[in-house]
C-alpha cells in the first residue's frame, strides 16, 4: 500500500490545473459512490486527479488514487486495500479503471456497504456495464458519462477564451445575439478547422505531431481489449470488427446495407447488429434511428456517423459534408436525444428538425417543419432559422 501511496502523491505533484473539463461541474461531488464512464483518451483521470489537488488539498492523507490495472493488483484484493485504508482514516477512495480489475462490481458493492463513512469514485471504459452488473450498483451509484472536449472546451485550452456553455434554447432563440457578443471578441472560424482535425482528444496537445498515431493507438486498444474483456468478442474476430470500423469510416454518413455488409466481411446479421452496437458504445461511432424509443441490440441503425471528426480525419472519410454533419451529431448528442427524420438530417429531442450544410445551405428541405432550422457552417452570424455551426459547440 505504501507503494501505492507514492504513486498517488507523485500523479497529483504533476496535475496541472490550467485548464478544468465542464464534466467536474455537473457530478454531486457529495454522493457516497460516483462513477465516471467513457471512451479512452477523454480525460477521466486528469479529472479525478485536479478534483482531488483543488477540493481535497488539505486532506491528502485521508485521500487514495489507485489504478485497478496497477501490478500490485495481481496479488492483492481491493476490498483488503479500502479496509486498510478506512482503519488508518481514509475518507476518500479514487478508483481508476475499475473494469480492469475482475470482480470490480462486487468488491465495490461490498466496500461501499460495509464502509459506510467513506467515498469512492471510480472511472470505468464506456462500455462498463453499471445496469446489468451482479452486484446492480445503478441503485447505488451516481453515472456521469464524459466525453473529449467541445469547441467551447478546445478554444479554452488552447487559446485562453472563456466562454460560457449554452443550452440549446438560448441558441434557438438567441443566436443572433450571442454571436455577435462572441465574435466581436475573437473569430470562432479561424479555430474551428482546426478543433475538427485534432482537437477532440485531450491528449492532442501532448504530442501534436503525433496525434494520429495516438488516435490510432487508443482505437486498437478498444477493440484489442476492451472488446475482449467486456463484451466477451472472441480476440479471433477483432479483425472482423476493425473491418466493420473501416468501411463505416470510409463510407460515413453510412446507410447500412446488412445482408452486403454481412457478406462482405463474413459474419452472420446477428452478429453484424452486436458489433455496431458495441461500436457505438465503445465510443467509435454514433447510430441514428427513426426512433429512439425502445431500440435494442439487434436493431438496425437508419445511419450511421463515426462518434467524432477527428476520426472522420484520421481513419475515415473528411468530406466536408460528413465532417459537418458528425461535429453537430457529437456536440448535440452529449445532452439531447437524436432520431433520423423524413425530412432533414436531424431530430433533436422530438422536437426540432435540422439540415446541417455550408454558408449557401437552404431550408428547401424543411418546407412544412415547424420547427426546423439550418445549421450552416462557414458564417460567423445567423439569419432567423438559419445558424452558425460552431455555434452548437458552445452545448458543454
Amino acid at each position: 500500500m505504501d507503494r501505492l501511496i507514492e504513486k498517488y502523491r507523485q500523479k497529483i505533484g504533476r496535475t496541472s490545473l490550467d485548464f478544468m473539463r465542464s464534466t467536474v461541474e455537473s457530478i454531486n461531488w457529495k454522493a457516497r459512490l460516483i462513477g465516471i464512464k467513457g471512451p479512452r483518451g477523454v480525460g477521466k483521470t486528469t479529472l479525478m486527479l485536479q478534483y482531488i489537488k483543488t477540493h481535497l488539498s488539505d486532506r491528502l492523507a485521508q485521500v487514495l488514487y489507485v489504478s485497478l490495472d496497477d501490478i500490485w493488483f495481481s496479488n492483492n484484493r481491493l476490498v483488503d486495500l479500502a479496509d486498510d485504508f478506512v482503519k488508518q482514516g481514509g475518507t476518500h477512495l479514487f478508483l481508476d479503471e475499475v473494469h480492469k480489475y475482475p470482480n470490480w462490481s462486487q468488491e465495490l458493492k461490498n466496500i461501499y456497504d460495509d464502509h459506510t463513512g467513506l467515498q469512492i469514485v471510480f472511472t470505468g471504459s464506456s462500455l462498463l456495464e453499471i445496469l446489468n452488473a451482479r452486484a446492480d450498483l445503478s441503485r447505488r451509484a451516481g453515472i456521469y458519462l464524459m466525453q473529449g472536449l467541445s469547441f467551447r472546451e478546445y478554444v479554452s485550452l488552447e487559446y485562453g477564451h472563456s466562454l460560457s456553455a449554452l443550452h440549446l434554447s438560448d441558441i434557438l432563440e438567441h443566436h443572433l445575439d450571442i454571436s455577435g457578443d462572441i465574435v466581436s471578441d475573437f473569430k470562432p472560424l479561424q479555430y474551428f478547422s482546426d478543433y475538427l482535425k485534432h482537437g477532440y482528444y485531450p491528449y492532442y496537445r501532448e504530442e501534436a505531431d503525433l496525434y494520429a498515431q495516438r488516435v490510432e493507438e487508443t482505437i486498437n486498444m478498444i477493440l484489442e481489449i476492451e472488446l475482449p474483456m467486456l463484451r466477451a468478442v472472441d480476440i479471433a474476430y477483432v479483425s472482423k470488427v476493425k473491418q466493420l470500423l473501416l468501411v463505416i469510416a470510409e463510407s460515413a454518413p453510412f446507410i447500412p446495407n446488412v445482408s452486403k455488409i454481412s457478406e462482405k466481411i463474413g459474419i452472420n446479421r446477428t452478429t453484424l447488429l452486436s458489433y455496431l452496437h458495441y461500436l457505438q458504445e465503445s465510443g467509435l461511432t454514433h447510430n441514428l434511428f427513426r426512433s429512439a424509443k425502445g431500440i435494442s441490440r439487434l436493431q438496425k441503425p437508419d445511419k450511421i456517423f463515426l462518434e467524432n471528426t477527428n476520426l472522420a480525419y484520421i481513419i475515415g472519410n473528411a468530406d466536408i459534408g460528413n465532417v459537418r454533419e458528425t461535429f453537430f451529431a457529437n456536440q448535440l448528442s452529449y445532452r439531447h436525444q437524436l432520431e433520423f427524420p423524413e425530412k432533414g438530417d436531424f431530430l433533436i429531442d422530438s422536437q426540432y428538425v435540422f439540415e446541417v450544410g455550408g454558408k449557401d445551405k437552404a431550408a428547401s428541405r424543411l418546407k412544412g417543419v415547424a420547427e426546423g432550422y439550418v445549421a450552416a457552417d462557414g458564417i460567423e452570424y445567423g439569419t432567423s432559422r438559419k445558424i452558425p455551426l460552431w455555434l452548437f459547440g458552445l452545448l458543454y
